[in-house]
């Protein structure tokens, strides 16, 4: 069963969470057999990608879909991992040429130094006029050279754009993707630690996460990916004065539906679609994200620009 764990560590300017997706994943992956399975390479940066965007959201508390992207320069021109406010998640990549065998993040996607990761926080109920809100960082480090992990990336993205120094820790293989964030808190403001006897100096505040930080920065992949919850937190933190909460359950879902598909192609207008049919006999429109399938065909789209169109049986729906 998947599941997100919160803890603070009493008393200090740091809290952290460790997700492990099994089922969640395995069914991400299931789904995407259909079409052609992933590289290796690519599966296990989308596993780390969808254990880092539960992770993040889950820290942020915000209500509405954060997207994880990562445009490349190399074979993998895409991957995408969105998690909500209720922790279901999906991811997609999108791969356009061959993967070279123990391929990392440079090489699969910074080729040329032009890869960028943006992360969207796109809320539920947008005011009128609102926008999303998207922070951009690039795959490289402060001195140009492309950082070897996605770990690096959203460390450099937490510090530039949210200014929190966080500790990642990710991992995903065929069975599993986990992750281990530790994060320092602030002193004063909202989520600050004011009355519980938290340590008042910034130093001795920096001096509690980088300790925490150096814990968690020694658990291996291999570790993350084979233990329990349980036994990665005592392993780590048997020292530390741990309060953990209740553990949360993400999910994999997908948004995709019939009534969006409709919408898309009333979008696309009545003569561009019907053009669609003519040439094909149908349309089909498949979701990267779970493989879900929607087919029209003449009648349908035809219904579609009448006022029975919204009522279109969902039996045109096909796996």
């Amino acid at each position: 069963m998947s599941e997100l764990h919160k803890f603070l560590f009493e008393g200090l300017p740091v809290r952290g969470m460790l997700v492990r997706l099994t089922d969640s994943w395995q069914e991400v992956l299931r789904r995407r057999e259909a079409a052609g399975a992933y590289p290796q390479e690519v599966s296990a940066l989308l596993g780390q990608m969808s254990a880092a965007a539960v992770l993040m959201q889950a820290n942020l508390k915000f209500n509405g879909a954060l997207i994880l992207q990562i445009h490349g320069d190399g074979p993998l021109k895409l991957a995408v991992a969105e998690a909500r406010s209720d922790l279901d998640f999906r991811a997609t990549a999108k791969v356009m040429g061959e993967v070279p065998t123990q391929a990392g993040l440079g090489d699969m996607l910074n080729v040329s130094g032009q890869g960028r990761c943006a992360i969207t926080l796109d809320p539920q109920d947008r005011l009128p006029g609102q926008q999303p809100y998207q922070g951009v960082v690039p795959l490289n480090g402060n001195d140009g050279q492309s950082l070897a992990q996605l770990s690096e990336v959203l460390e450099q993205y937490m510090r530039q754009s949210e200014q929190l120094e966080t500790r990642l820790v990710l991992a995903a293989d065929g069975q599993l993707a986990a992750g281990l964030l530790i994060q320092r808190l602030p002193l004063e403001g909202q989520g600050n630690l004011e009355g519980t006897g938290a340590l008042s100096s910034p130093e001795d505040a920096a001096e509690s996460f980088n300790r925490i930080a150096h814990l968690a920065a020694t658990l291996s992949q291999e570790e993350l990916l084979t233990l329990d919850a349980d036994t990665v937190m005592r392993r780590l933190f048997w020292e530390e004065d741990v309060r953990r909460f209740e553990p949360l359950k993400p999910r994999f879902a997908c948004t995709c539906s019939l009534e969006r598909v409709q919408s898309m192609l009333q979008g696309l207008g009545q003569e561009e679609a019907l053009g669609v049919v003519q040439e094909r006999g149908e349309i089909e429109v498949g979701c990267d994200f779970c493989g879900q399938h929607y087919h029209f065909d003449a009648v349908d789209v035809a219904a579609l620009f009448t006022p029975e169109g919204e009522t279109l049986a969902p039996n045109r729906t096909l796996h």
